[in-house]
């Protein structure tokens, strides 16, 4: 088998938690938008990054609270997975805008038209790659220090 010497970014939220956040914020700041997902994007927490508390506490997250997004077959709303039962609800815009970090492209979940309970709240995520994003959070125009991953399936196919 051929080696390659090419380096390859990671493919896995797993991956994801065990990057310093200078690195997750750096690949936020390398990466290009992608295209707007569809389909059930399992998520990921990314609290304590690179820490022995990363993993746990993605984990607790997932089974108490929230476990990713499932955004609509035309890509343009997603409402989030929360609870043990997997309920859907606090719904967001979803579109491509220019991001609050860099000023780049970046895919826009947009809070404020959609939902009382998370109206100040904006996440911009970018394809860090094929079906793997990251994602920064915005709480009244202020980032906050946590960031989450989705994972899809399959490479998001809308427009």
């Amino acid at each position: 088998m051929p080696m390659t010497t090419e380096a390859t970014g990671p493919t896995t939220a797993r991956e994801l938690l065990a990057m310093p956040a200078s690195e997750l914020d750096a690949l936020f700041l390398s990466s290009p938008a992608g295209r707007c997902p569809t389909g059930l994007g399992a998520g990921t927490a990314i609290m304590a990054p690179a820490t022995l508390f990363a993993r746990p506490l993605a984990a607790l997250t997932c089974m108490l609270a929230w476990q990713g997004k499932e955004f609509a077959a035309d890509g343009r709303s997603l409402r989030n997975v929360l609870s043990p039962i997997g309920r859907r609800a606090v719904a967001a815009e979803v579109y491509v805008g220019r991001s609050r970090v860099d000023g780049q492209a970046c895919i826009v979940l947009d809070y404020s038209e959609t939902s009382r309970a998370a109206k100040w709240v904006r996440d911009e995520i970018r394809e860090v790659s094929p079906g793997l994003y990251v994602g920064v959070v915005f709480v009244r125009s202020r980032r906050v220090p946590v960031r989450f991953a989705l994972e899809f399936a399959e490479a998001p196919v809308a427009g």
